[in-house]
């Protein structure tokens, strides 16, 4: 897509594709660690931590240009997808410090996995254009 609310879109950028980068890593790591059947590691929280950098990053990047009078084309829907996105980490972390085994390392595959697709939704939902 190509309009200009896909040019300015202040969620669709680095910071995105370092978010969207990071959490596949942060996913495949945790990954190789469940299938060796073991608990979450630091390299899990750390990577859960910096990718919750990012994502607040992108937060309020977004935040800042809604306050500079931009629009997103579906605000419900990005406003959703926004808030999902930011507890996504913190609900890896949390849910994997109950479960030490490698079910703990799957949780975080399994939310790695989810926050790219939350962010391209949430990129989608700032380029449509309402009618």
């Amino acid at each position: 897509m190509t309009s200009a609310a896909a040019a300015n879109s202040p969620v669709d950028g680095i910071i995105a594709t370092v978010s969207i980068v990071l959490s596949l890593l942060v996913a495949v790591w945790a990954l190789v660690v469940a299938i060796r059947q073991r608990p979450p590691d630091r390299v899990q929280f750390a990577g859960l931590a910096l990718l919750e950098l990012a994502l607040v990053v992108l937060s309020v990047l977004a935040l800042v240009a809604i306050g500079g009078g931009d629009r997103p084309g579906e605000p419900g829907a990005f406003f959703g997808y926004l808030a999902t996105l930011v507890c996504l980490p913190p609900l890896a972390w949390v849910l994997a410090r109950m479960e030490p085994t490698r079910w703990g390392s799957a949780i975080v595959c399994a939310v790695c996995l989810v926050t790219p697709v939350v962010v391209v939704r949430l990129q989608q939902t700032w380029e449509v254009l309402g009618g």
